[in-house]
């Protein structure tokens, strides 16, 4: 369901762990399977870092600035939420921070009325109903992180 990230083979070295987002995100929490790329926001420090090394593959989605290489994008922002706001209460893994399922659903409402971030937003919405409604329900940091 998700794939291996492997983001050795990117020529720089992140001062932040990058904040895994989207479809991987999606797949690390078991909601579906993962598309073909894998999107995160970076620090500004990282995003200068990442633009000056690879200015061939700048990006401006109305303001929200990133770099594409290969199957990743680096994210300075999303819909203007920069890599502090979102990156509260992320899920610590080796290389990256995975994004919580709260921000998640929150990127994922910011996003409507595009009919995939509806889908997506329903299955982060059972996901934390499951979490929430079980007969016993782990501590709020599931859901919103540490």
């Amino acid at each position: 369901m998700r794939r291996p990230i492997d983001l050795t083979q990117i020529d720089h070295v992140f001062a932040a762990k990058p904040l895994l987002i989207g479809g991987q995100a999606m797949a690390y929490y078991q909601l579906r399977a993962a598309g073909d790329d894998s999107d995160f926001v970076v620090s500004a420090a990282d995003y200068e870092g990442l633009a000056a090394r690879y200015p061939q593959h700048k990006r401006d989605l109305f303001g929200d600035l990133g770099v594409s290489i290969g199957e990743f994008e680096f994210w300075r922002s999303i819909l203007l939420f920069d890599y502090a706001a979102l990156s509260v209460g992320a899920v610590e893994a080796e290389r990256y921070h995975v994004v919580s399922l709260a921000k998640l659903l929150f990127l994922k409402a910011l996003a409507l009325p595009d009919a995939k971030a509806e889908r997506d937003l329903r299955l982060v919405v059972q996901k934390i109903h499951a979490i929430q409604y079980s007969k016993d329900p782990p501590p709020p940091r599931v859901i919103f992180g540490s």
